[in-house]
């Protein structure tokens, strides 16, 4: 009777946590740290503010927290894809259109990652959950890229980083500048019936850049 109490009671404070980070992160993304108020997170949660203190120990904690869930779902979504089973050219589209689908769903995700770099990733920088996990976005692509470039199918003189930059500025661009986009050149880049061109289309960009073996310095 006690192992079915403490999991019922182990089982209540998981769920009451997820309900916060839910809370928590569109607190965050839509105020930003400074702006954000640990008070209104608990109106909205089935909590209490110091059931939230007790959790993660402080504002900064929680937002902590929020910031780690998000990393954590985009990589997960990244270590969902077999590229293992793809030819490298295929794996590479792959990476490119799943991170695009994230990064244009999630758009809490963006704005924290836009907050973030306004604070110069000052709270980010002291999550070793983050720095630790976000290195295999970097190992996944480059063991797509080396197997690529033994095939001859890559040029080599652009590493795992530089394509991940290339996908993520792509991606982020559709979420960070969607009003000002729309409001200079009246197109919503999130309208659903731009999503699967938009989609191919860095899929397009990302296998051309990285099969354009002449600009590499070895093809000479």
């Amino acid at each position: 009777m006690s192992d079915l109490h403490d999991r019922a009671v182990t089982d209540r404070a998981i769920r009451a946590q997820s309900d916060i980070l839910e809370v928590a992160t569109a607190e965050f993304a839509a105020n930003g740290y400074a702006g954000a108020r640990v008070d209104e997170i608990a109106a909205r949660t089935r909590t209490t503010k110091r059931m939230i203190y007790y959790y993660y120990g402080s504002k900064e904690g929680l937002y902590l927290a929020v910031l780690e869930r998000a990393y954590a779902q985009i990589r997960t979504v990244e270590r969902g894809i077999r590229i293992d089973a793809l030819a490298p050219d295929e794996a590479l589209r792959k990476i490119a259109e799943v991170t695009y689908d994230h990064h244009t769903t999630h758009e809490a995700f963006i704005q924290l990652v836009s907050i973030e770099n306004i604070h110069r990733a000052e709270h980010l920088r002291q999550s070793e959950t983050i720095l630790r996990e976000n290195v295999t976005a970097i190992t996944l692509l480059q063991e797509v890229i080396e197997r690529g470039v033994s095939a001859g199918i890559f040029r080599s003189d652009v590493d795992a980083v530089d394509v991940h930059m290339i996908i993520s500025a792509y991606a982020c661009f559709h979420v960070a500048n969607r009003h000002t986009f729309a409001a200079i050149f009246h197109r919503d880049m999130l309208e659903p019936a731009l999503q699967d061109p938009h989609r191919r289309l860095i899929g397009d960009m990302i296998v051309a850049t990285m099969t354009d073996r002449h600009r590499a310095p070895d093809a000479h």
